[in-house]
């Protein structure tokens, strides 16, 4: 047992007796690190800005100005360990053969950044976008390398993996979005009146985008009613609360002109049979 301590003692001492030998290395090492990270920190910034200065899409932005930032501080990184001494010719065989093992063992999350790439590159969609895909519609906060993020008019937020989207069938509205209903009227009641009261019902409803006119028609003749439909274009984030409204409204029009809004019904025939 005092053989063992005698030899802990003794690792220690050296071990103390190295790092002070290698102090000013070690010191010298750290600054260096600490200047990588701010500089690579303040050439991600400058990029920002001048990216915004040249309306560059803030998704293709960000990726850019991130990807420096990460190649400044290796490249600081690989002067701090050769600073104090150590050959980074051996971390770099062993960094390439790592990667190789690690893209087998996570194919999920590489296919991910790989199908990100691809999305910044091509830019099917962007921040601020309506996206419907896999049946999910919101507008797009976030545009990462690993995944993207939509925001729900209900605040929820809808975490999507690239490699869901790339490839896939998916609706991009932009800014709007169409919102579609549909009211009966009686057969009796004249269709173009109808038209002319959905039409004012809806310039009546706030937050109807006024740039696009609102479609409105005859959409199909019912067993039961003249069926018509109309469409109209609002901001993603208001969309029930406005397709809610507009329904109160084109109702309340409907009623003050007298349309009736039928209900489903049918007419039964009865036959009497005479015996014998």
């Amino acid at each position: 047992m005092p053989e063992e301590i005698d030899q802990i003692q003794s690792l220690l001492q050296k071990l103390t007796e190295k790092l002070i030998a290698i102090s000013p290395q070690l010191i010298a090492a750290t600054i260096i690190l600490i200047i990588g990270i701010f500089f690579g920190s303040s050439i991600s910034k400058l990029i920002l800005r001048l990216c915004s200065k040249r309306n560059i899409d803030i998704t293709i932005s960000r990726f850019f100005a991130s990807s420096v930032k990460v190649l400044i501080v290796f490249l600081f990184l690989f002067i701090a360990i050769k600073k104090i001494g150590i050959d980074i010719t051996p971390f770099i065989a062993l960094l390439g053969a790592g990667a190789l093992g690690l893209s087998l063992a996570i194919q999920g999350p590489v296919s991910n950044y790989g199908a990100g790439i691809a999305i910044i590159l091509t830019r099917p969609f962007k921040v601020d976008d309506t996206l419907t895909i896999h049946g999910r519609t919101g507008i797009v906060s976030l545009i990462s390398l690993g995944y993207t993020r939509l925001l729900t008019e209900d605040g929820e937020e809808v975490t999507i993996p690239n490699k869901k989207i790339l490839g896939e069938i998916l609706t991009n509205s932009f800014t709007n979005l169409v919102v579609e209903g549909v009211v009966g009227i009686d057969y009796s009641a004249d269709p173009e009146t109808a038209i002319e009261c959905v039409r004012e019902a809806l310039s009546k409803v706030e937050n109807i985008d006024k740039e696009i006119k609102p479609q409105i028609g005859i959409q199909e003749f019912g067993d039961s009613s003249i069926n018509i439909g109309y469409r109209y274009w609002v901001k993603t984030h208001n969309y029930y609360s406005i397709q809610y409204a507009a329904n109160l409204e084109v109702f309340k029009a409907l009623k003050r002109a007298d349309i009736t809004i039928p209900f489903p019904q049918r007419d039964v025939h009865l036959i009497a049979q005479k015996e014998g």
